[in-house]
C-alpha cells in the first residue's frame, strides 16, 4: 500500500468546512492571480488522461503553470506504455515517484481510487467513468457562489443523462449537504439518477422530484444544469440515438424561464444546447469552464501543503464475492483487493459504490 496522502477521491470524504474553504481560495485566486503566481515552484504534476478530455486536462495544466509548476504525463494511453499492456498500478507507481501529485482520468469507475493506494504522491480524480467528478463539483461550487451568492435555497433541476453522468452524481452529493436544497431530475425512464445517489438525498432530507419534461419544469429552476447524452457510456449505437436527442435547450425554452434562473453545463457540449442560447445573459457555461482554473489552483495548493493523510481501504473482503459492476476496475485490474463497506446482505464496493447482495 502507499504511504497515507491528502487523495481527492471523492469529495464526501471531505466535511464541508472543508470543501468551503477551497471555494474561498478559489475566489481569491480569482480576485487576486499575482499573490500565486509561484506558490508551486519546483513542484510537478502528472497528468494521466485515459479518456478524452479538453477542459478538465487544460484547466489542470494551466492551473499548474499559474501556480508557477510543471506538468508532465499523457493525454492518450496508446501514446504510452498502457497500450502494451502496463497495468494501471504499475503506471502509477513509476509517474508517481517523478511528481508531486497526479491527476487521473480512466473510463473505469473507482480507477482513482485504485491509483491511491499504490501512488506515491497524493492522486486526484479528475473523472472516473460515470462515477465521480470531484473536481467539476467544486467548479460547479464555485460558480453557484459567484453567480448566484449561495449555496443553499436552491431549487436545482438537472437534465439529460442522470444515470451516466459522473458530475451529475457528484455535484448532487455535495448540494445535499447544504440546508434547504431542491432537485429536479430530468431524464427519460432508462437515464434515471442511480439508486445510491437517490438514497444521499433521501438521507440528507432533500426534496426531489423525477419528471420526464424539460417544459414543464424549467419555470421553477435557479439553477439548470444541462448534459450531453453520453455516446460513450452505452452498449450499443441504437441505444445511444434511441436516447440522443430527447432535451434540447432552445431560445423557445428559455422564453419560460426564470430571469435568475442560471443555465450551467460541465461541457462539451453535443446537441442539448443550441448556439442561440449562448447569447442569453444567464448563459453561463463558458464562465464555469473559466472558474475551474482557479478552483483547481486552489485545490493543488491545498492538497500539496497538506500533511494530514487518509485511509486507503476501510471496507472488508469477502471469499468469492466479486463487484457486479462491469464498468468496476476491479474487474479489469484483477490484483486489486475486492473491498465493500457496509453491514448486512447488501454492501457497497468501496471502488464504485456498486452495490452487491452477499448471500
Amino acid at each position: 500500500m502507499s504511504k497515507s496522502f491528502q487523495h481527492l477521491i471523492d469529495l464526501n470524504d471531505y466535511p464541508i468546512p472543508w470543501w468551503n474553504k477551497i471555494i474561498k481560495l478559489g475566489h481569491d485566486i480569482k480576485n487576486n492571480p499575482h499573490k500565486y503566481s509561484d506558490v508551486c515552484k519546483g513542484k510537478i504534476m502528472a497528468t494521466l488522461f485515459y479518456e478524452p478530455s479538453t477542459r478538465t486536462q487544460m484547466s489542470f495544466q494551466t492551473a499548474m503553470i499559474r501556480l508557477g509548476g510543471n506538468i508532465i504525463g499523457f493525454d492518450n494511453p496508446t501514446s504510452s506504455s498502457v497500450f502494451k499492456g502496463e497495468s494501471l498500478k504499475d503506471t502509477t507507481k513509476v509517474i508517481s515517484s517523478y511528481s508531486d501529485v497526479l491527476v487521473i482520468r480512466h473510463p473505469s469507475e473507482g480507477a482513482a481510487k485504485a491509483a491511491s493506494l499504490t501512488s506515491d504522491c497524493p492522486v486526484i480524480n479528475a473523472g472516473d467513468g460515470g462515477h465521480l467528478h470531484p473536481t467539476q463539483t467544486l467548479t460547479d461550487l464555485l460558480t453557484l457562489v459567484e453567480e448566484k451568492g449561495r449555496l443553499h435555497n436552491l431549487v436545482v433541476g438537472l437534465c439529460g443523462d442522470l444515470k451516466n453522468g459522473r458530475t451529475v452524481h457528484s455535484l448532487c452529493k455535495a448540494l445535499s449537504c447544504y440546508p434547504n436544497n431542491q432537485f429536479v431530475l430530468i431524464s427519460t425512464e432508462d437515464l434515471k439518477l442511480p439508486a445510491y445517489v437517490k438514497d444521499v438525498l433521501t438521507v440528507n432530507n432533500c426534496k426531489f422530484t423525477e419528471v420526464l419534461s424539460l417544459d414543464e419544469a424549467i419555470s421553477e429552476l435557479d439553477v439548470l444544469y444541462m448534459t450531453r447524452i453520453q455516446k460513450e457510456r452505452f452498449p450499443s449505437i441504437e441505444e445511444y440515438l434511441a436516447e440522443k436527442n430527447t432535451y434540447i435547450l432552445d431560445r423557445k425554452k428559455m422564453l419560460n424561464a426564470p430571469r435568475d434562473m442560471i443555465v450551467l453545463h460541465p461541457l462539451p457540449r453535443v446537441e442539448e444546447i443550441t448556439v442561440e442560447v449562448d447569447d442569453d445573459e444567464r448563459a453561463l457555461y463558458f464562465k464555469q469552464a473559466e472558474y475551474g482554473v482557479y478552483i483547481r489552483m486552489a485545490l493543488i495548493d491545498t492538497i500539496l501543503k497538506s500533511k494530514k493523510g487518509l485511509q486507503n481501504l476501510v471496507g472488508q473482503t469477502y471469499l468469492g464475492v466479486s463487484c457486479s459492476n462491469q464498468r468496476c476496475i476491479t474487474n479489469s485490474e484483477h490484483y486489486l483487493p475486492k473491498s465493500f463497506s457496509g453491514i448486512g446482505d447488501i454492501v457497497e464496493c468501496e471502488y464504485c459504490d456498486e452495490r452487491v447482495l452477499l448471500k
